[in-house]
């Protein structure tokens, strides 16, 4: 006597299927967008003429440099040459005097940066505030005077809601670019 088994048989419709996968992905596109676009305009960050010491990502490096703070300040502060000597910087250019309130507009690791000059001491001190997507950053740069050579000293601090999620990423990527920018401005500030 012969077995009959019943299944159910699935017709598949591909058209049907694919068109609510669409709009499934669609609306979670949607919904990724509108979050990081609100998360980008309505986050508000504190300028200041020091880091932010509770910022999730920070770095403080130093660098001895065989030269007077003058000319280390020099050439720091020669905005429009930071592509020459440091690699890193794809463009750099200073709008307006170099004083508190100007700002530099740069770009670095495909990032365009916009920062606002808050501390100017000649050869002494420089800051700045800058915003990139989903990032803050404070600047803050001394030259210390020693005998026949120059400390310099940066400071930075970095939040913001992509900082927060990438945060391990941010810290290494902080630390190397500090890094190579204090080995290229000794580099560049110790050429007779």
């Amino acid at each position: 006597m012969p077995i009959y088994f019943r299944h159910k048989i699935h017709v598949v419709q591909p058209k049907k299927d694919m068109k609510k996968l669409i709009k499934v992905l669609a609306l979670l596109l949607t919904v990724v967008v509108a979050t990081v676009l609100l998360l980008e305009f309505t986050s508000s960050y504190k300028t200041s003429s020091s880091v932010n010491q509770i910022a999730p990502v920070k770095t403080m490096q130093s660098v001895k440099i065989h030269a007077s703070p003058e000319k280390v300040y020099a050439v720091f502060t020669n905005v429009q040459k930071w592509p020459e000597w440091q690699r890193e910087i794809t463009a750099a250019k200073l709008n307006g005097p170099l004083r508190s309130g100007s700002f530099i507009e740069w770009s670095t690791a495909g990032m365009n940066i916009k920062s606002t000059l808050q501390t100017v001491e000649t050869n002494q001190k420089i800051g700045w505030c800058g915003k990139a997507f989903g990032a803050f950053a404070i600047h803050t740069w001394q030259f210390q005077q020693h005998d026949s050579y120059t400390i310099v000293t940066v400071n930075e601090s970095m939040e913001g809601w992509m900082v927060k999620l990438m945060k391990g990423y941010f810290q290494k990527n902080l630390n190397i670019a500090t890094k190579k920018w204090l080995e290229a401005l000794k580099s560049e500030a110790e050429k007779s």
